[in-house]
């Protein structure tokens, strides 16, 4: 009875059927097919590898690229600062002018000809 149970299982899972499903799922497995036959038809992927095709390009690994780096940044001088020298001042000193005057005479201070509130100490300033 087990076998005839292991028989009729292996027979119904490996049996063709037909799939009673819908349009979308018909569609699916219409483009599925069509794009294994397209891979063993032109030979890519899995059905591709092993039937005597010249064996793939070597990869070619070019330089590294190069490596860039900041330029040092520019030296900038300041100009020196502006000195403006002044020259000091050129002062001229001249004398105080000499006046000369005579003293009055005592007679002449004594008749009054001195003027009002100059007269100290019996001298005219």
């Amino acid at each position: 009875m087990k076998r005839l149970l292991v028989l009729v299982l292996a027979l119904a899972l490996l049996s063709p059927a037909l799939a009673f499903a819908g349009a979308s799922t018909d569609a699916a497995l219409g483009l599925g097919a069509f794009a294994v036959f397209n891979q063993i038809i032109s030979g890519t992927g899995v059905f591709g590898g092993f039937h005597g095709y010249p064996a793939p390009a070597p990869v070619f690994v070019g330089p590294p690229p190069p490596v860039f780096v900041a330029p040092p940044p520019p030296v900038v001088v300041a100009p020196p600062p502006r000195v403006v020298v002044v020259p000091p001042r050129v002062t001229y000193y001249s004398s105080a002018p000499a006046y000369y005057h005579r003293a009055p005479s005592r007679a002449f201070v004594e008749r009054g000809w001195c003027p009002p509130g100059h007269m100290r100490h019996g001298r005219c300033f």
